[in-house]
């Protein structure tokens, strides 16, 4: 393989590498699909701790939480995610929560929150955002 072909490889994924978290799986799919065709690396589960679980295994820049969500909450999932993985950009999404929920998140560490409905425009701008600013690469 030439370094021209090495190079071109490696701009394939050269964006944030993220996560999403939601227990509503049509909603997961549909973002991950969305956010695949803009060059993302992208995976999506179901749960708090399904996310746990694989961020132990894999590693993400960014992780789209829901916090609604049943079992362990966004919020804690959150707290879990900035105690271990710390440099991980924690962008919150919620369609039943309120300003109060967008400051707790805030509290522990999330980047940004935003409510649901929102425009995919907005993840992707949000995301892009949350990658730069934490200079992980």
């Amino acid at each position: 393989m030439t370094e021209r072909n090495n190079s071109q490889m490696a701009s394939v994924h050269a964006g944030p590498s993220v996560l999403v978290v939601d227990d509503e799986q049509d909603f997961v799919e549909t973002l991950v699909k969305r956010m695949e065709r803009r060059g993302f690396k992208v995976a999506g589960v179901g749960s708090g701790q399904e996310a746990l679980l694989l961020l132990g295994k894999e590693h993400y820049d960014v992780v789209i939480l829901d916090v609604m969500m049943p079992g362990i909450d966004g919020i804690e999932t959150l707290r879990e995610i900035k105690l271990a993985w710390p440099k991980i950009q924690v962008i919150l999404l919620s369609g039943h929560g309120g300003e109060e929920m967008g400051l707790r998140g805030m509290a522990y560490g999330a980047y940004s929150y935003l409510l649901k409905p929102v425009a995919l425009k907005t993840i992707v701008e949000t995301t892009y955002t949350a990658f730069e600013e934490a200079g992980v690469r």
